[in-house]
């Protein structure tokens, strides 16, 4: 492969995502919104044991404006497109983040496929797979999409599903021969590059403070950011991958009350502000009908949305870090940022 390139170099999982492709060799072309940020980008880089120099090129593109994006894609061989528009204030209707979520993503595969891009590997989310269904006893597969006609719905799920089935009707129906790959993960931990991480990472950095008087009931699956990101240089890699989707997780599902356990087992004393009591249910959707950070949470209250990676584990050997080593690790690396 030539350059690779990966949009959204400046969020948590983009920034990974460089880091592994330059550690495999590869020059790295990555997208960022503004070109001032392209500092942050390579003191991340530096955080993360690499020094980039040359292999990195920072360019400018944003997913709402055509503008950059045949010559950030001109000479690629591969494009992860890591890249998901973000909002600074709650979606006043669906379409506020729906809308940037498939243009932007139609805007990559047109550019990738107009500049001979060879495959496209997309980050989509669990988002797109487990939502709007009925409790059910088996681990949600590849085969599974989110019901985004069901009650409660949020924006955010709607978007990443309505985005990724975007993509597969481009590449079947005006691809042109360009390949795609999909990486689905669960809530996403790791260590930080810096204070701009994911929100799953605020799920332990609120317990860790204090700010979380009580555990939330619900269990889903979660997943190192290293190893998403080494899933992703598999999915552009090997032949096995192109025209499927993977679920990246580690496990077996997680219940919030087990994580607080690991870092309370794990870090002791620095644990001491992390809740051991769980909210009841009926008191969690009380609160989450009139609290917006809660809002998200809605459809998982009482739920257990467990996933299974046995399609990536099998097709590509893909295997994942256990997942208390990486909670243990998420929580030294909040607490090591400067206050």
């Amino acid at each position: 492969m030539s350059e690779i390139l990966v949009t959204g170099g400046s969020g948590y999982i983009g920034s990974w995502c460089t880091l592994a492709l330059l550690n495999a060799g590869y020059a790295v072309r990555t997208t960022v919104r503004d070109l001032s940020r392209e500092p942050q980008v390579r003191e991340m880089l530096q955080r993360g044991g690499a020094d980039p120099g040359d292999n990195l090129r920072v360019v400018r593109a944003d997913l709402q404006s055509d503008e950059g994006w045949t010559e950030a894609t001109a000479g690629c061989d591969g494009i992860l497109h890591v890249a998901s528009p973000t909002l600074t204030q709650p979606p006043k209707n669906d379409d506020e983040m729906v809308r940037p979520a498939v243009d932007g993503t139609l805007r990559v595969l047109r550019a990738a496929r107009d500049s001979g891009v060879r495959r496209v590997v997309l980050t989509s989310a669990i988002g797109a797979i487990a939502y709007g269904h009925e409790q059910r006893d088996t681990p949600f597969t590849e085969q599974d999409w989110t019901n985004i006609d069901a009650d409660g719905i949020q924006p955010y799920q709607k978007s990443k599903t309505l985005a990724e089935r975007a993509a597969w009707d481009f590449v079947n129906e005006e691809g042109g021969g360009l390949e795609l790959a999909v990486v689905n993960p669960t809530g996403v931990f790791g260590p930080v590059l810096s204070s701009d991480y994911s929100p799953s990472l605020g799920t332990i950095a609120r317990m860790l403070d204090g700010s979380m008087p009580a555990l939330l009931p619900f269990a889903c699956g979660y997943v190192d950011v290293r190893d998403v990101a080494s899933l992703h240089l598999l999915a552009l890699t090997e032949d096995a991958a192109a025209g499927e989707r993977f679920i990246a997780t580690a496990g077996h599902s997680l219940w919030t009350r087990e994580v607080a356990a690991i870092l309370h087992e794990r870090l002791g004393e620095r644990a001491a502000k992390v809740p051991t009591k769980e909210m009841p249910v009926w008191v969690a959707r009380g609160l989450a009908k009139v609290n917006p950070d809660m809002r998200n949470l809605r459809m998982l209250l009482g739920r257990n949305l467990d996933a299974t990676s046995a399609k990536a584990e099998r097709l590509l050997g893909w295997k994942t870090r256990p997942i208390a080593d990486t909670i243990a690790e998420t929580a030294e690396s909040l607490l090591a940022l400067p206050r």
